[in-house]
């Protein structure tokens, strides 16, 4: 059964960080797609500051000659806000309840899992790949007590998403790109430079439609 890795978030803008996390998770769990699925209106977070349309483009241009990456626009069709349980009950309704899924989150973004709505159910719709950040290692210390249980329960090997379609969590090695699109956006409402954290196509989309400016 084809894995397929869920990459959700607001892309604003995307950037290197996002590529390497969906790349290196790729080649971690040996998936076959990684899809792409940018929110409209995320129910758990504040308004982007960009609209959709844009998000979405530059999400299409960084994704631009790896033919593994799909874009999902589904998210940013609806004025609704919109949760990851929404999101993962919809992909179930279109892919079926057996094709395995692969929630994938940087170290951050798990850590703070029990904010997010439904959270324990999530667990049953997908399995989680969490990116390590160099010297640190997931550990029930770190984690609030209720995501330290389901850790501890659920913690497997990433040979184990192949044999469920849901349920897993699963870590991997991620290299260290200290970028954050906050950062990005307060650069560029300076004048700094953001070359060489974004691709050049990003870059030049942004600089054309003069964003966060």
């Amino acid at each position: 059964m084809a894995l397929l890795g869920l990459m959700g978030g607001t892309f604003d803008p995307v950037h290197f960080g996002h590529l390497r996390l969906a790349t290196e998770a790729l080649e971690a769990f040996g998936l076959d797609a990684v899809r792409w699925i940018p929110s409209g209106q995320p129910g758990h977070r504040d308004t982007p500051t960009t609209i959709a349309l844009h998000r979405v483009e530059m999400v299409r241009l960084a994704i631009t000659g790896e033919p593994r990456f799909t874009l999902d626009l589904a998210e940013t069709r609806t004025s609704e806000p919109t949760f990851t349980i929404n999101t993962l009950k919809r992909l179930r309704a279109e892919l079926g309840n057996d094709r395995p899924l692969v929630m994938i989150l940087g170290m951050d973004s798990f850590l703070s899992l029990p904010t997010w709505r439904s959270w324990t159910e999530l667990f049953d719709l997908a399995h989680f790949a969490v990116g390590e950040r160099p010297g640190f290692e997931l550990s029930t210390q770190t984690m609030v007590s209720g995501l330290a249980l389901e850790f501890a329960r659920r913690s497997a090997t990433p040979e184990a998403a192949r044999g469920a379609a849901a349920g897993a969590i699963m870590s991997f090695p991620m290299t260290l790109l200290d970028i954050s699109a906050t950062e990005l956006r307060a650069r560029i409402s300076r004048g700094a430079s953001i070359r060489y954290l974004l691709p050049e196509s990003v870059l030049a989309y942004i600089g054309a439609h003069r964003l966060y400016r």
